[in-house]
Formats: structure tokens, C-alpha cells, sequence
């Protein structure tokens, strides 16, 4: 079992930047690639991003390519999402999630565990 706890959300004005965090309560994450979804109001959840086991490679959804940064540290069992240009567009619940299977990564239905999701909010 997998837990995931998102941190580093909040309120900041449309050029900033933020950093999400994804802490997991487990002996490894080693095994499982990890995503970054949103979900805005009244919309669908969608892919962010997402890193490989190993972190060998990368994978980024249309709307955030060469904004955002996903990464990953093993040994402290973090993932990351470093968001930069920040846009109003960008506003949503950002969710972290697992999973074991290494493929389809951007397919959200896949994906093993979730975390509760933490609030971005881009002013304009």
C-alpha cells in the first residue's frame, strides 16, 4: 500500500512559480512511476506529467511542455512538479499518483494510488 501526500500549492499571480511536492508512506517508490494530474472545476482530469521508475524519462502533457518539470529523489521517496510561467489557465487541484505498470503513463485510469491533491490558483 501507497500513500501520497501533495504539498506546495497556493495563491500566486500569473509568471510565478511553485513547486509541488508528493511525499509517499511507503518502504520504496522505486517500483512505480509517478504522475502529476489537475482537475479544474467543471472539467475532466488531465495529464501533467510523469516519470519513469528511474526517471530516465519524462513524459508532459501539451498545455505545460517547457513550463513545468517533473522529478523525482528515491531515497527520500519524493516526487516533484517544478511549475514555472505560471498561467490563470493553470488553476486546478494538482494530484500526485502511482503506479506500477510502466507504460500509458498519461492514461489516468492506471494509475494504482492517488493523493488527496493540494489547490493551485494562478491570478491573472
Amino acid at each position: 500500500q501507497v500513500q501520497l501526500a501533495e504539498s506546495g500549492g497556493g495563491l500566486v499571480q500569473a509568471g510565478d512559480s511553485l513547486r509541488l511536492s508528493c511525499a509517499a508512506s511507503a518502504r520504496t517508490i522505486s517500483t512505480y512511476a509517478m504522475g502529476w494530474f489537475r482537475q479544474a472545476p467543471g472539467k475532466e482530469r488531465e495529464f501533467v506529467a510523469a516519470i519513469t521508475r528511474s526517471a530516465l524519462s519524462t513524459y508532459y502533457g501539451d498545455s505545460v511542455k517547457g513550463r513545468f518539470t517533473i522529478s523525482r529523489d528515491n531515497a527520500k521517496k519524493v516526487a516533484y512538479l517544478q511549475m514555472n510561467s505560471l498561467k490563470p489557465e493553470d488553476t486546478a487541484v494538482y494530484y500526485c499518483a502511482a503506479v506500477a505498470a510502466g507504460s500509458n503513463l498519461q492514461t489516468a485510469i492506471l494509475y494504482d494510488y492517488w493523493g488527496q491533491g493540494t489547490q493551485v490558483t494562478v491570478s491573472s
